[in-house]
């Protein structure tokens, strides 16, 4: 059953791949909101370095380019498949301001219905976090977003813009290293467990010395 599953999620999936989709690849200033610093501007604070050719890559971390949500989270089946999200376009722009990379990093993913019915409004868990890739990986910087999608029909695209991943300018040696990893994440919301606080003991009550009957006197 699981393996049907597969199939018909991969089923819809392709069943969608047909219709047009907007080129993001080449058009990043015109998909990405206009803001007041200029590239020009962000490598003049900052000469000799050009975050146009070593701005940090994007790419989808593993197993988190696609979210099936089923009505049996346990056991998914082919049936119980309510929908499922999936990554279409990724694109991001770098700045330089006053020693640090503020990063623009946009996707653009399709929702498409299941078999057993989709609500007309759902949301996306999305997590974007900037990664010293090396021996040790270190996490620079995480967000995450819950994106509204309205879905009103079969499928439906959506598009999310993080618009300011922010950390200090390293070295460019050490910033070519950096890579932002985009992935939905389900559990991103979820609040950490509160750790117990220990009961505080009561202060030891003071002892009253009793007094011989003769020494009152």
């Amino acid at each position: 059953m699981r393996v049907a599953g597969t199939v018909a999620v991969a089923a819809i999936v392709a069943g969608c791949a047909g219709s047009s989709l907007p080129s993001l690849g080449g058009n990043l200033p015109g998909w990405f909101s206009k803001s007041g610093t200029s590239a020009t501007q962000a490598q003049a604070s900052a000469p000799g370095v050009s975050l146009e050719d070593d701005c940090p890559s994007v790419d989808i971390r593993t197993g988190a380019g696609t979210l099936a949500v089923a009505t049996k989270p346990q056991e998914p089946t082919a049936n119980d498949l309510r929908y499922q999200l999936t990554f279409v376009e990724l694109a991001r722009q770098c700045f330089v301001d006053s020693g640090n990379v503020r990063m623009r990093v946009g996707v653009q993913g399709r929702a498409v219905a299941g078999p057993a019915g989709a609500p007309p409004q759902i949301s996306a868990p999305i997590r974007y976090a900037v990664v010293h890739e090396g021996v040790q990986p270190k996490t620079i910087v995480t967000k995450f977003r819950r994106v509204p999608v309205t879905l009103n029909a079969s499928n439906a695209l959506f598009t999310d813009i993080e618009d300011d991943l922010s950390f200090p300018l390293p070295p460019l040696a050490v910033l070519q290293s950096y890579v932002v990893y985009v992935g939905f994440d389900e559990a991103g919301e979820r609040q950490q467990p509160q750790t117990k606080q220990k009961a505080q003991k009561a202060p030891p009550k003071k002892l009253e010395r009793s007094v011989a009957p003769e020494l009152r006197r």
